[in-house]
């Protein structure tokens, strides 16, 4: 490259130089004839015309070597030039400036040359950069089309494959504690508690965790609570943010179950539903040193302990419209609702799978572990669920409540209340058809069957149709030839009791 330049500055100098003689050539030509018409002139005519030779002394470029050549060249004028001697300073001045001004010119020219081949320089470097700039434009297209190609390939197959690969994890990974099935002897104990053979003992404090958006549900574990505290138990529903995230529900627990050990002086049982069996599970996982000699036992009724496919395909990253989901579960959830979205969030198989690597339950805690599956059929879709009451202040109705007995104003007290009613068991059907179109597997409408079982604990998979809602809801038009949630709940619990003197 650099014997390129080299080359190319020897030949425009080259050019420069015998553009520049050329110029010297013609210019001396023509002034050579006008100092031959002038010194004629001049000595023709006498020295008295020195105004037209100082006039035409302008055009004369020669130095003094160029006046001996012309003098060389025209007869007769080597005498004259000697007899007036005079004029040769005068000549030899002029030719000075005309040397010194083909100088300038010869320096101008050279500056010209170097100009042009600096420009020519720019020019290519110029061209180069913006060859480069183009190029690297072109291979940056193609590589974000490629990018966006396989992107989008991606997108679309994370959301297809969805949770496939994650439901049932618990089952399949190594070192996970073997369960048990209780279902049969939960069955007896299920059929004595309806018989009305109530073997639940007064030694414990009964502490029912309610789930997700629990706060929201007036009648959540109501029903179960009157009917412990009709049989003489200490019962209590924890008074937690259900929308909070696990970790914090956690810590409001083991505040909570202190609370209940150091008042009453007796153990805990806890029995938690949906979200809540996660949340308790929590608080023993990571503060168990602290709740050891506290709680008794724990019930995990319809638990997503493993995870849910529900939220793990919503709040899913990397699927298609993601970030758009995400914003919109974040605008229900936390300015609607005003919860945490970590409360959906902790629900996911890869939430989850991070915390039980971490927290690992205590073997020595007696476990049990409920799920089962939704009714599907058309006749559910039909099915209402009381979620809360409405009491209506009806003067005549207070005013004869005011005067009637305690039976009757009772009666009437409940005249005054309108059930609230909502169809959770369609919801939780529909749910329970899409999830077993898409992985084919049997769920409540939330959580699956293979999540809900705890490793190393009692599972109780009960052949009757029940939603996720169910245990804890009762049914606006109740069977009496099924039995509801206060008597399953019960079944449950005195299952745990049993487990709890056996490893005793």
């Amino acid at each position: 490259m650099e014997d390129n330049f080299a080359r190319i500055f020897n030949l425009t100098s080259h050019i420069s130089n015998q553009f520049i003689r050329f110029i010297e050539d013609n210019f001396f030509t023509n002034v050579n004839g006008c100092s031959e018409d002038l010194v004629i002139n001049s000595f023709g005519e006498g020295s008295g015309s020195v105004s037209r030779s100082s006039c035409n002394s302008v055009f004369e470029g020669i130095s003094s070597s160029s006046i001996h050549y012309e003098t060389a060249r025209i007869p007769g004028i080597h005498g004259r030039r000697s007899s007036n001697v005079t004029e040769l300073p005068v000549i030899s001045t002029i030719g000075t400036l005309i040397n010194d001004n083909c100088r300038y010119i010869r320096f101008f020219f050279q500056g010209l040359t170097f100009t042009s081949y600096g420009l020519q320089i720019i020019r290519k470097i110029a061209f180069a950069s913006w060859s480069c700039v183009v190029r690297y434009a072109r291979c940056a297209k193609v590589r974000v089309r490629r990018y966006i190609n396989v992107s989008i390939l991606s997108r679309v197959q994370m959301t297809l494959r969805g949770s496939s690969d994650d439901i049932g994890w618990l089952q399949t990974s190594p070192g996970m504690a073997p369960v048990v099935d209780g279902t049969a002897r939960f069955l007896e104990l299920l059929q004595r508690v309806r018989n009305g053979e109530h073997m639940l003992p007064d030694l414990f404090v009964y502490l029912l965790i309610p789930g997700l958006f629990s706060n929201h549900g007036p009648l959540y574990f109501v029903s179960t609570k009157r009917f412990f505290s009709n049989m003489g138990l200490a019962c209590h529903i924890a008074k937690i943010h259900s929308e909070a995230s696990v970790e914090h529900n956690a810590w409001e627990l083991k505040q909570y179950i202190d609370e209940l050990y150091w008042g009453s002086g007796k153990r805990v049982m806890l029995l938690g539903h949906s979200k809540g069996g996660v949340d308790a599970a929590a608080a023993l996982s990571i503060y168990w040193s602290d709740l050891r000699d506290k709680v008794a036992g724990l019930a995990l009724v319809q638990s997503p302990y493993g995870g849910t496919p529900i939220a793990s395909d919503i709040l899913r990253k990397g699927q298609l419209a993601d970030k758009e989901t995400r914003r919109v579960m974040e605008f229900l959830i936390c300015k609607l609702i005003k919860g945490d979205l970590r409360s959906v969030e902790d629900l996911t198989y890869e939430k989850r799978r991070e915390f039980i690597l971490k927290h690992k339950l205590p073997e020595q805690i007696p476990l049990v572990s409920f799920h089962s599956e939704a009714h599907i059929g058309l006749g559910v879709l039909a099915t209402l669920t009381q979620v809360g009451h409405v009491e209506l202040p009806w003067l005549p109705l207070l005013t004869c409540a005011r005067g009637a007995s305690k039976e009757d104003g009772s009666s009437i007290w409940s005249a005054c209340r309108v059930p609230v009613v909502m169809p959770i068991s369609a919801a939780m059907a529909i749910c329970a058809l899409l999830l077993l179109l898409r992985y084919g597997e049997q769920s409540d409408g939330l959580v699956t069957c293979r999540d809900a079982e705890v490793p190393g604990s009692v599972v109780i998979r009960p052949d009757r149709k029940l939603d996720h809602g169910r245990m804890v809801h009762s049914s606006w038009k109740k069977n009496p030839d099924e039995p509801d949630a206060c008597e399953m709940c019960e079944a449950i619990l005195t299952l745990l009791v049993e487990l709890g003197k056996a490893k005793h």
